[in-house]
């Protein structure tokens, strides 16, 4: 009796394990394609307080479901790297080889409010603390 009790916790155990595994993977699917369906725009960057949106104006990001991401300007792209972790609520992007002002997006983005169409973030980069809001168009 206490072997088929035993037998029976450890089954629901791995069960329930695998259970919760499968659900974080379905939900991480669910945040790709949320993500990489469609392209978006940044319609809001503070910089430490201060206003630096306009020079993000004509750019437009397309994520890809390989972890590559383009930040697009009147024909010319950049590429860079995109990760986006649903446990810790935050997405990485990294752009090694562009300048500004794509170099501002490269840190660990704490996600504080997102939509179906849009994402509010935060970080702290080179001591500044900046904002970040995404839309999708």
């Amino acid at each position: 009796m206490k072997k088929t009790v035993l037998i029976l916790f450890l089954l629901g155990s791995v069960l329930s394990n695998s259970c919760k595994k499968y659900v974080q993977q379905q939900e991480q699917n669910a945040l790709v394609n949320l993500i990489t369906n469609g392209t978006w725009i940044v319609t809001r960057y503070l910089e430490n307080g201060s206003d630096i949106t306009s020079s993000f104006s004509g750019y437009v990001f397309q994520f890809q479901a390989n972890g590559i991401v383009s930040g697009t300007k009147g024909g010319t792209s950049s590429q860079g790297t995109w990760s986006g972790d649903i446990n810790t609520r935050t997405i990485t992007s990294d752009f090694p080889s562009a300048g500004s002002p794509l170099d501002k997006l490269n840190s660990v983005w704490k996600i504080t409010d997102s939509y179906s169409d849009s994402v509010a973030a935060n970080t702290t980069l080179d001591s500044s603390f900046n904002i970040l809001n995404l839309h999708k168009q």
